[in-house]
């Protein structure tokens, strides 16, 4: 800052001997270097606010960089849910279609096998239809009974014997 060799210092050091005088050189010179101290003082923090205000803009600048990186994640999220949530509720819309059309055709079924049949034709069953006879209302197919044999507990039928002559 000041270009001050040592000759020039010595200069200033007899000057101020012979004006100030040498009782009250040692406390003026004391002042003076206190007065050196709050000044370097004051400059270091001037420097160090400087320094804390390209910090703190420096943050700012990240916090805003990171929000708007943030506001694109969203806006990306968002899109997606929102895509991802038509095409669930377009598979929904499928599926009760799908399932009012089977339903209607179950009921169709339904009405065409409790319908009587006419007189000479056998009843109707669709090729879909569970077993081999209609379903009873808890879904089991119906037991067929044997006859009275049957209920004697044995499993092969009985023979009729013919009296000898």
């Amino acid at each position: 800052m000041f270009d001050v060799g040592f000759s020039e210092l010595m200069v200033i050091a007899v000057v101020a001997l012979i004006v100030i005088g040498p009782e009250r050189l040692p406390r003026v010179a004391r002042t003076l270097g206190h007065l050196f101290g709050r000044l370097q003082r004051y400059v270091n923090d001037v420097k160090a606010d400087i320094n804390r205000e390209i910090e703190l803009d420096e943050l700012r600048k990240f916090r805003s960089t990171v929000e708007d990186a943030a506001r694109g994640f969203e806006g990306t999220v968002n899109t997606t849910v929102s895509s991802v949530e038509s095409e669930v509720a377009k598979t929904e819309s499928e599926l009760n279609a799908t399932l009012s059309s089977v339903g209607a055709e179950v009921a169709k079924t339904e009405t065409e096998r409790d319908a009587p049949a006419p007189l000479g034709e056998p009843p109707q069953t669709s090729p879909g239809a569970a077993g081999p006879g209609p379903a009873t209302e808890h879904g089991a197919t119906p037991q067929l009974e044997l006859g009275p044999e049957s209920k004697s507990g044995s499993a092969a039928p009985q023979q009729q014997q013919n009296p000898a002559p």
